[in-house]
């Protein structure tokens, strides 16, 4: 039966279906009406038209608002860390207090660079859908493709360019 199915699938517990308040709840995460993907930034995954022009206006379009909402948001979370970090770094008289806290602000710090050259490959995607690149393989010039871009919006390389390049870093190390 399904009940049994499902209760495998989640370690023996059967699993109860989301009330209709549950489902509701989940902004942001909904699934989209063609049942395609979730919604990115609330951003639906985009549809394109019959005998659309691959990256046309509307496209780059859709792409772009994707790209400037990842950005702000993790510029918020910069903004949120410099407050962290001006307001909560009080020197703390017992050592493993200290210690802790040092901790969090280095994960927090590490977490942040990162994020940065995220913010930096936004750009980058931001400038290319300017330029007229955006949405082309920077190896082969092929399309990269809507479902791979809605995946990795900052994404550079066809999906076969990718796969080659991962290979080759692999074999030869960094």
């Amino acid at each position: 039966s399904k009940t049994v199915a499902s209760a495998k699938k989640t370690g023996g517990v059967a699993a109860k279906k989301p009330t209709a308040k549950a489902r509701s709840s989940r902004k942001g995460k909904k699934p989209s009406a063609n049942g395609q993907g979730l919604r990115v930034f609330g951003v639906e995954p985009y549809k394109p038209k019959k005998n659309e022009e691959y990256m046309s206006d509307a496209q780059l379009d859709h792409f772009r608002t994707i790209l400037e909402r990842w950005r702000d948001s993790l510029m918020a979370e910069v903004d949120r860390t410099i407050d962290h970090l001006r307001n909560d770094t009080d020197s703390f008289p017992d050592s493993n207090d200290r210690a802790s806290l040092e901790t969090e602000l280095g994960l927090e710090l590490k977490t942040r660079d990162r994020e940065r050259k995220l913010v930096r490959k936004i750009n980058s995607a931001l400038e290319r859908i300017s330029d007229g690149s955006y949405g082309y393989c920077e190896k082969t010039g092929e399309e990269i493709g809507l479902a791979r871009l809605e995946a990795r919006p900052i994404a550079t390389m066809c999906l076969d360019a990718q796969e080659r390049y991962e290979s080759a870093e692999r074999h030869y190390g960094d």
